[in-house]
């Protein structure tokens, strides 16, 4: 099964790609105010081929680079995460200061996310520090607190653009390479049970973010107001059942449901799919973390296994907190599903990331190690507590 791992992953990525063009076919042609009804198709297009040849390139690169380069990258994607606020390479929009590019120089379609980039410098910065840094890893300061306070600077600056969403994931995905890699039990619980209160520090402090809290908690009294996505959403896979309205027939894209085909297309995909669609692309995701995962056993060393791991862990939970907003289980907050949502950054870097974990599973099938190939069998034997 190891052998055919990259095969199965490859398989679900590419059934999640085609997915999500189809439904932005589906989706995207009843947005207002577009002469264009397939402008977003187009930019999708343009940015899947930008991505496949980004994949095919990154399948070539030896993964040890990022280890070697891992400090170029973190420190770029921070300088680019604080060019979102300096003009004329800040893009703001819907008040968040999210985006960078080239428009007031003409280049409109040059338009970047800095955090799809600093979510993998982060992992790259990670992975390597623990790979490198030995016995020290079992050290509270070398081994959890210097990583982690680092790690932190993207972290906040992605907060402060105003993605509180990106932010909790990135951290999730650091705490839990840190966890993995040998820190400590009490260190991991405590930092989780930390990044909890300052989340709800940072809602309740923020009156928006306080109110859809609120609206969240009872969809149907605020159905008109900011829980409207959610409770538009619930309609929509209530509406789809387990067979769907039919590919194309769904209802709830006609100007119901705001951002159809970003971060709630999973709701159009059950109102047009069904209930057996949605089952089908949770089980694709799953497939993907758990193949994803063997990948990453199959690494040679041990920076590999931690690169692989991040990897497939930022995409599963990504894909698991999508899911969990849009069926209306979390509170509400934008983040795409990976593959299938439009947006060309997260798109570009999620292939990225395949593109990595393809040439961990080309290395660890050409290079045979001595010792178990069991996953972190190395962290196993540092003693958590």
């Amino acid at each position: 099964m190891g052998e055919k791992s990259a095969y199965i992953l490859v398989l679900m990525v590419v059934s999640l790609l085609g997915l999500g063009i189809v439904m932005l076919l589906s989706t995207s042609v009843f947005i207002a105010d577009r002469t264009d009804i397939y402008h977003d198709v187009h930019r999708q297009l343009v940015w899947l081929v930008l991505g496949v040849i980004t994949c095919v390139v990154f399948t070539l690169i030896d993964y040890r680079f990022w280890n070697r380069s891992r400090w170029v990258w973190f420190w770029l994607s921070c300088i680019l995460l604080v060019l979102c606020f300096v003009p004329p390479f800040a893009q703001p929009a819907n008040g968040s200061y999210r985006w960078v590019g080239g428009g007031d120089f003409g280049f409109d379609f040059a338009r970047l996310q800095p955090s799809e980039m600093a979510k993998l410098a982060v992992i790259f910065m990670i992975a390597g520090w623990c790979a490198n840094s030995g016995d020290c890893i079992r050290e509270v300061r070398a081994g959890f607190i210097y990583p982690l306070g680092i790690a932190l600077i993207p972290v906040a600056l992605i907060a402060c653009e105003t993605d509180m969403g990106t932010a909790a994931l990135l951290t999730c995905v650091i705490l839990t390479m840190l966890f993995v890699a040998g820190s400590r039990i009490w260190l991991f619980a405590g930092s989780a049970i930390l990044s909890v209160l300052v989340l709800a520090l940072a809602v309740i402090q923020n009156p928006n973010r306080w109110q859809r809290f609120i609206a969240f908690l009872d969809l149907e009294a605020h159905k008109m107001g900011l829980g409207l996505q959610q409770w538009r959403a619930k309609l929509a896979l209530g509406e789809g059942g387990v067979s769907g309205l039919g590919l194309g027939e769904g209802r709830e894209k006609l100007m119901y449901l705001p951002f159809a085909h970003t971060d709630f297309i999973f709701p159009m995909i059950g109102e047009e799919l069904g209930a057996r669609a949605t089952l089908l692309v949770i089980f694709a995701f799953v497939a993907v973390l758990i193949f994803g995962v063997l990948i990453a056993s199959s690494a040679p060393d041990y920076f590999g296994k931690l690169l692989g791991f991040g990897i497939v862990t930022l995409i599963a939970i990504q894909a698991a907190l999508n899911i969990g907003v849009t069926t209306a289980v979390l509170p509400n907050k934008g983040l795409p599903l990976p593959f299938v949502s439009y947006g060309g950054s997260n798109l570009l870097f999620s292939l990225a990331g395949i593109g990595i974990l393809l040439n961990i599973y080309r290395q660890g099938n050409t290079i045979k190690i001595d010792g178990s190939d069991r996953l972190f069998d190395r962290c196993r034997a540092v003693p958590r507590i």
